[in-house]
């Protein structure tokens, strides 16, 4: 028989379809898995109301037979069928979907919410061009006694025929191509590859899928020894969903070890959240928290983003769409009918249901994080200590558009109640009185409450949150001020921590003492030196002038390369008027200014180790600190 050509434009558009639109060539089993599929689904449909369908409608199932000897993987469903007239509409012409046409020749609503037709554009069938060179369908429909086979090797056209076939459905066999420098076909033909593919792509699909496997059978002992090998059709996918499962049928223990299998985690999931949302949108997910951070989590290796299925079928691994970045911790699954997708079924057109979804999914993360927060306080702090990091982030991200919903579930150390509280227990802890919300940066909570800034506060019965990730500075700046509150430094000269009889003390010592702050300035060469209005027992402490504080020094000097190493705070050396290392200076200054800037260079020294900075030449140090003993 001659062969007919496809009735698409040219064999060009063929080529696109199999080299251009798919970028994984293994996906080609999913979309023949998607069809047969379909054809189960829509006999199953049929059979419901139509006396011939219901005759025909056996075990529906879908068998994957591979032949190593011959180059062949066979794909049986024992579906709805094709006529001849369905073969050269669906198979003739390329991006006519069966499939489609079938849910759009449905008139009642309940009638297309009852079959969930993969199918949309009817390209899907032709990726298996992509790992074959040959490709023979013989189909029977279920509306006639005539089966058909069609045979193509790809762009040149295909032959139709009658043929032989006792049952109703389609069974595809492709001749697998050779094997070349770059590809290795031969997998495909691998029960390990076959069995791998099915559980990834296709493990959900509602009918089972069997796999023929090859079955090792050892008898007898010694010279008797013998091993017989058999072939048996093996059911590989799971096709019940845990997701789809009912509260009442689904037990923690499964979720739990879903989750270990899936993400490749060995202990149970910090918080588990379930979400069945019905309406606009319809779809489920199924979400994880882990316990800690996975080893690569702050790596740009690490892949953020939820499994994106559509009634089962895999169709994106990592769908960032569907997760905030300041939730890329969560792990999980969303399955959906309702997605748009592009004619490959590999990526997500954007469209309102992505963002529907996506702010569904972040308002009901909050929530239970939220929850366990009021209710289980131990779990959510082992939460906090692996991901409060990233809620922070979440915070400054984006000029600080996500701060009032992360905000009450950010976590800080209490100087006074020594332990993890929330801004809201900060608050509600506060005197009354009290007009700003202090904070102190630094490396642990020890050394930040040993600040000797802090005494003030502490004198003043106040508690101060202890800051110790490096972003957590530029939160206070966004958070900004909570009601008539606002955060603010210790080290700031807005503190309001004195009294105004010390307040005017303060500035009445600075006037009697200009002269030395500024011997003390230009000894150091600093932006200023100033009688601290901060310290009670301890001679000085160091602060900065301007929006570049001495904490954001820091973490601007420990990036990598040169990205903030010339960012630098304008330096303060702020004395303590009482101390007796101030009245010595003071003595020196009047007495001998060689033995005064020594002095100075001392408890500018002190200074920068208490504020956690190096001290620039430490062999210098020492011998000043040495000289002052002669």
């Amino acid at each position: 028989m001659a062969k007919k050509q496809f009735k698409a434009e040219s064999k060009r558009l063929l080529d696109l379809m199999i080299h251009s639109i798919y970028t994984n060539k293994e996906i080609f089993l999913r979309e023949l898995i998607s069809n047969a599929s379909d054809a189960s689904d829509k006999l199953h449909f049929l059979s419901l109301t139509n006396e011939v369908a219901r005759r025909q409608c056996g075990e529906l199932t879908i068998d994957i037979v591979p032949n190593k000897e011959a180059r062949t993987l066979t794909v049986t469903d024992r579906g709805v069928g094709m006529t001849r007239e369905e073969l050269e509409t669906n198979l003739g012409t390329i991006c006519k979907s069966g499939s489609l046409q079938f849910k759009e020749e449905m008139t009642k609503e309940e009638e297309k919410e009852a079959v969930n037709i993969i199918g949309q554009f009817g390209v899907g069938f032709y990726s298996a061009f992509m790992v074959s060179d040959r490709i023979s369908v013989l189909t029977k429909s279920y509306q006639s006694d005539t089966a058909y086979r069609w045979v193509s090797d790809g762009a040149d056209g295909y032959t139709i025929t009658e043929a032989e076939k006792a049952d109703v459905g389609t069974v595809i066999e492709m001749h697998i191509k050779d094997d070349t420098d770059d590809e290795k076909y031969s997998e495909y033909l691998s029960e390990y590859t076959l069995r791998r593919l099915i559980k990834t792509y296709s493990d959900y699909i509602r009918y089972p899928v069997r796999l023929m496997c090859e079955k090792h059978e050892t008898t007898g002992e010694g010279e008797n020894k013998t091993e017989t090998v058999t072939n048996e059709l093996e059911t590989i996918n799971t096709m019940e969903p845990v997701w789809k499962k009912s509260k009442a049928r689904l037990k923690k223990e499964e979720t739990n070890q879903f989750y270990k299998d899936q993400f490749h985690d060995f202990a149970d999931p910090l918080i588990t959240v379930r979400v069945a949302a019905e309406g606009v949108v319809s779809y489920d997910a199924l979400l994880f928290i882990p316990e800690k951070a996975p080893y690569d989590y702050f790596t740009k290796e690490y892949q953020k983003g939820l499994r994106l299925y559509t009634n089962g079928v895999l169709i994106m691994d990592h769908c960032t769409d569907l997760i905030n970045e300041h939730y890329r911790f969560v792990r999980g699954v969303v399955d959906t009918a309702d997605l748009s997708l592009n004619i490959s079924r590999e990526m997500l057109q954007k469209d309102q249901a992505v963002s529907v979804i996506a702010k569904n999914l972040d308002k009901k993360i909050h929530s239970e994080l939220k929850k366990t927060l009021e209710k289980d306080r131990e779990t959510y702090e082992r939460f906090y200590k692996a991901f409060g990091i990233q809620l922070k982030y979440g915070v400054v991200a984006d000029y600080g558009i996500h701060k009032e919903e992360l905000k009450d579930l950010l976590m800080f150390y209490s100087m006074k109640e020594q332990k993890l509280i929330t801004i809201k227990e900060y608050l509600e802890a506060a005197p009354e009185g009290q007009k700003h919300i202090y904070y102190a940066c630094g490396e642990t909570a020890a050394k930040i409450c040993a600040l000797p800034q802090t005494e003030l506060v502490r004198k003043k019965g106040y508690d101060m949150l202890c800051l110790t990730d490096e972003v957590d500075e530029f939160v206070m700046n966004i958070l900004m001020k909570e009601g008539d509150r606002d955060y603010c430094s210790i080290n700031s000269d807005h503190a309001d921590l004195l009294d105004e009889e010390d307040t005017k003390k303060a500035e009445e010592s600075a006037e009697e003492n200009k002269d030395l702050l500024s011997f003390i300035k230009e000894t150091l060469s600093i932006s200023d030196a100033v009688i601290s209005r901060k310290l009670v027992s301890q001679p000085v402490c160091l602060s900065a002038k301007g929006s570049v504080t001495l904490d954001m020094e820091k973490y601007f000097a420990s990036l990598p390369g040169e990205q903030g190493g010339g960012v630098k705070a304008e330096r303060v050396l702020e004395l303590n008027a009482s101390h007796a290392a101030f009245a010595a200076l003071k003595k020196a200054y009047e007495t001998d200014q060689e033995r005064a800037a020594t002095m100075v260079r001392v408890l500018y020294g002190q200074a920068l180790l208490i504020a956690g900075l190096p001290v620039e030449d430490p062999t210098s140090y020492a011998q000043d600190v040495c000289s002052l003993f002669e």
